[in-house]
């Protein structure tokens, strides 16, 4: 497996991590990571009613944000959440806006 390119974690600053978590849908990808790790890109989307190509898009900008790493598997993309680098640099940020998000998650239907 390759690694896709991605922050260091001392390279991680708060305004594109808190930007990444401010789309509904890039909210719900991150919150369904936490949930399945090292799941596949199509796992963690299956039910959104998004596009291919904007869900290429959510994922490039959550990776670039830091909030996920993604590896190339044969075909397939594996995800997998950056918490622990996320509560070294931001301790305390992650845990409650993923227990809002799943409080709030649109599980019954498409986003």
């Amino acid at each position: 497996m390759r690694p896709l390119p991605q922050p260091a974690r001392e390279a991680l600053t708060l305004a594109p991590v808190l930007h990444a978590l401010s789309d509904p849908v890039r909210l719900e990808l991150v919150r369904r990571a936490r949930g399945n790790p090292e799941a596949t890109c199509a796992v963690l989307a299956d039910g959104l009613d998004v596009p291919m190509s904007t869900l290429s898009n959510h994922w490039r900008v959550l990776r670039e944000a830091g909030l996920i790493s993604m590896t190339v598997d044969g075909r397939h993309r594996r995800i997998r959440l950056r918490a622990d680098d996320l509560r070294d640099r931001f301790p305390g940020l992650l845990e409650p806006i993923l227990r809002l998000a799943a409080a709030e998650s649109p599980d019954s239907g498409p986003l």
